[in-house]
């Protein structure tokens, strides 16, 4: 399948790196708001051996349109900031391209436009596309179904510079039935995301951990998700909606 990919910081790299080594996917063309690296190929400048056109382009230069009259795409991933959205999102649902984003931060505005352009396309979003973090979801919240009056903490570790609350942290309280009070936040080093729920028993405690590794995580899940929508009806998908089904034992 044909893909599109919105957003090369450096997560954005990590996610292309994946697509490249992935036979089922070709990497059409980046998209990225500095015009720096424009017309440069995707795979040369990550040193990857690839016949895939992976081009970069500005939104400065390039329309959307044009972008994909002239390379369309099955699949347009982003990975940029909440903005992006409102430079593809309309175009891609009017021409049936499956979205999946995975921008951690989205006001209910943009949640709603999402859920629009839903109804013409398959979109789906996750704060965090890494399958581990989403698997953790749902084990904590069969723990919390198990033994809803215990005492439940989470506690959330990032890189020094990252601002606020990680979004996979209110999801996670936000599952919970948590207040966000209840998050604990540290910020050291390179540290690229760590989440842990402690859920504490009288005479027990858990924890549940989930740690990133590499950002290249992020593309493993991206790629995940996409196998898993190649057949899916238009409409608005989550993490859990692709899981739920895995856990028929």
């Amino acid at each position: 399948m044909k893909v599109g990919l919105i957003g090369f910081g450096k997560t954005g790299k990590a996610i292309a790196t994946i697509i490249l080594r992935n036979k089922d996917f070709s990497l059409e063309w980046v998209i990225r708001k500095s015009s720096q690296l424009e017309h440069r190929s995707v795979p040369e400048f990550l040193g990857e051996k690839s016949r895939e056109p992976g081009l970069i382009h500005s939104t400065e230069h390039m329309p959307i349109k044009k972008l994909l009259d002239e390379q369309p795409v099955d699949i347009i991933i982003d990975f940029s900031s909440e903005s992006g959205i409102l430079y593809y999102g309309k175009e891609a649902a009017r021409r049936n391209v499956k979205i999946i984003s995975a921008v951690s931060h989205y006001t209910d505005e943009k949640i709603k436009m999402l859920k629009r352009f839903a109804k013409h396309t398959t979109v789906f979003w996750s704060p965090n596309i890494t399958l581990g973090v989403n698997y953790l979801i749902i084990a904590a919240r069969f723990m919390k179904k198990l033994a809803p009056h215990i005492d439940m903490v989470i506690l959330e570790e990032h890189y020094r510079d990252k601002n606020g609350i990680s979004g996979t942290a209110k999801v996670l309280a936000e599952k919970l039935d948590l207040d966000c009070t209840e998050i604990k936040s540290v910020r050291a080093g390179g540290i690229i995301g760590k989440h842990e729920i402690i859920f504490g028993f009288p005479y027990q405690t858990v924890r549940l951990i989930h740690e990133s590794i590499s950002r290249e995580a992020f593309g493993t899940g991206a790629i995940f998700v996409a196998h898993n929508l190649i057949n899916k009806e238009k409409g608005f998908y989550s993490f859990e909606d692709i899981l739920i089904p895995y856990f028929s034992i």
